[in-house]
């Protein structure tokens, strides 16, 4: 991708990044990102569940959304961010954090049909692996109270920080602990419902060993 007057990073542009894999690896690892607009009300910044299918992002929300119906009509900025540690430096001001960040312009459109039916499949996919073919399948009344909305990736910067302090010279002397204190998500052992009597598919159980892992 190449950057546009709203996509091109001017503060420390060295950490910018425009490539699609880049992008993508930043979305596949998000579970929510928040959609910024502005309409008669005011600003807005809403979290939402999303996930990615080629080269769009995909979101879903009720027909009834405020939400929903501005972004079907006009542009917005969504964001994703992840942090992965704080940078601990000798000046107050030389403290900084190691993180992946996208930001995505553009306008939503809604999907319809069996297209819509099979992105809220993926998003299960996403979420849980092997579980839709277990659940419940949603009711047509369901999918037709639901809208799906996906927008391109066309228009979109990445900003990467990773690695250590970068002090001044001048304060590499001063007397106090520097260094990168890392940050992840954890996995955490499930939680069955009380009323839940069947035993742990393969996805929990695999949950169950990336939480014992940390």
């Amino acid at each position: 991708m190449s950057p546009t007057d709203r996509t091109r990073v001017r503060r420390v542009a060295s950490n910018a990044h425009y490539d699609s894999a880049t992008l993508h690896a930043i979305v596949d690892d998000a579970y929510l990102c928040h959609i910024a607009f502005s309409d008669s009300k005011g600003a807005h910044c809403i979290p939402t569940a999303c996930w990615r299918e080629g080269d769009y992002l995909y979101i879903h929300g009720s027909n009834g959304s405020r939400m929903v119906k501005h972004l079907l009509e006009n542009d917005c900025c969504v964001t994703i961010t992840h942090v992965d540690g704080l940078v601990l430096a000798r000046s107050a001001f030389n403290h900084s954090m190691n993180y992946r960040s996208a930001m995505i312009y553009g306008r939503f459109d809604a999907v319809q049909g069996n297209a819509a039916r099979n992105a809220m499949v993926a998003f299960m996919e996403k979420l849980a692996p092997g579980r839709q073919v277990e659940i419940r399948p949603g009711s047509d009344k369901e999918y037709a109270a639901t809208t799906v909305l996906r927008i391109p990736l066309a228009e979109a910067a990445c900003k990467l920080r990773s690695g250590g302090v970068e002090d001044d010279q001048e304060d590499l002397s001063w007397p106090v602990w520097a260094g990168v204190l890392p940050w992840t998500r954890a996995a955490l052992p499930p939680q069955p419902d009380a009323a839940c009597k069947m035993p742990a598919p393969p996805y929990v159980l695999a949950w169950s060993k990336c939480s014992s892992a940390t």
